[in-house]
């Protein structure tokens, strides 16, 4: 039976408006196909959200499409991005947070990504923990195109099953056939949320919902990441199970697919990736290499010899890096790799300083004075 029900109130209270159009605009990020960008929505703030206030309450509230856009997924791959103008975008958020309350109670522990006070971190613990327990072979997964490919009418049935306002689902239907905008025009949305909405995340956790739920209920060990997950087990052939079961749920109830290339059925002594981090010889585990590589051309990008900015403002912009990657591998086993990446970092410095190629000589500036410049460690001011 539905748990939600005449919640428009709520979504359309000024102060519960306002509260959601100043975490979008803390944000930032760029404008929607109407051009209007964050700081000339703050501007007009007033007049902005009073005709967003008037729109919802009196039910002429109509998104525009979303602007198609692309960023790279580091391996030669591009990721289709979303993005809803701000006045969609704080419509999403005000909806989202009274959604997230209802659904934060009723989510399986099994779930962290896109959830508050979740973290990548309590993930990877919940693996270690589960090894322990001797949950020794891995099914490694994740659904393929997920976001681009959430069936509407399957996602609206599992909402409408907590949900029972109509003034609700009509919005978030609006939200997921409005359209996106792209360069050759115009394209409806006939599947998927787009990555970039605001609400996608919550809209997403809810989806898989019903896969968290069976399979949980079977006493699979699963811990998932949106789409990323695996499942864990004590023998190969259990692993095979979960595969079965795990294929029927994704692919026959809920009209995904499972990534080919990336479904593998292993175990901790032949390794496995999840989560950024690269797991094996049974208690071994680091950065994955792609990981690696995406942090080594953020530096290779902020240390560029000709770039016209001063060193103290370089290295301010070099630590935020060193530390956002940094701390996100603590629970690894980093040492002698955080060791080896502050010598490279040190030479893109100097190299930065001097003016010259890596293959100069770059003894000139001892360590010392890298460090009186503000240089940070990874293996010191992180580990």
């Amino acid at each position: 039976m539905s748990s939600l029900y005449s919640i428009k109130d709520l979504v359309t209270k000024k102060r519960h408006l306002h509260c959601a159009a100043q975490k979008v605009l803390n944000n930032g990020g760029c404008g929607g196909i109407d051009g209007v960008e964050v700081e000339e929505f703050r501007e007009n703030y007033t007049k902005n959200m009073s005709a967003l206030y008037r729109q919802l309450t009196e039910d002429r509230y109509e998104p525009q499409p979303v602007l198609r856009t692309y960023i790279s997924k580091g391996n030669g791959e591009q990721r289709p991005l979303g993005i809803p103008v701000i006045k969609d975008r704080i419509a999403q958020q005000a909806v989202k947070q009274i959604l997230e309350i209802h659904f934060e109670e009723i989510f399986c522990d099994c779930s962290y990504g896109f959830r508050p006070n979740r973290s990548t971190e309590d993930a990877i613990k919940k693996v270690e923990e589960y090894k322990e327990q001797g949950y020794n072979w891995v099914l490694d997964t994740d659904v393929k195109s997920y976001f681009d490919t959430i069936d509407h009418e399957i996602l609206m049935e599992l909402i409408a099953e907590e949900v029972s306002d109509g003034w609700i689902l009509d919005i978030i239907r609006s939200w997921l056939t409005i359209g996106v905008m792209t360069e050759k025009g115009k394209e409806e949305t006939t599947e998927g949320t787009p990555q970039g909405g605001v609400i996608s995340p919550l809209l997403a956790n809810i989806y898989l919902h019903h896969f968290d739920k069976k399979m949980t209920r079977r006493g699979y060990k699963i811990v998932r990441f949106a789409d990323d997950f695996i499942i864990m087990a004590k023998s190969k052939a259990k692993a095979e199970r979960a595969l079965e079961v795990t294929r029927q749920i994704i692919e026959n109830e809920l009209n995904l697919r499972l990534h080919p290339r990336k479904t593998v059925i292993t175990n901790f002594n032949d390794g496995f990736k999840f989560l950024e981090f690269k797991f094996y010889n049974c208690d071994y585990k680091k950065p994955k290499e792609s990981s690696i590589k995406s942090f080594k051309d953020k530096v290779r990008k902020k240390t560029k010899r000709n770039r016209s900015i001063g060193v103290a403002v370089m290295i301010d912009e070099l630590n935020l890096i060193i530390r956002g990657w940094g701390n996100s591998f603590l629970l690894g086993n980093i040492k002698g790799l955080y060791k080896k990446l502050d010598g490279w970092i040190r030479m893109r410095v100097r190299c930065f300083i001097e003016g010259k190629k890596a293959k100069g000589q770059n003894y000139r500036l001892p360590n010392k004075i890298l460090r009186d410049l503000g240089l940070e460690s990874l293996l010191t001011d992180v580990l």
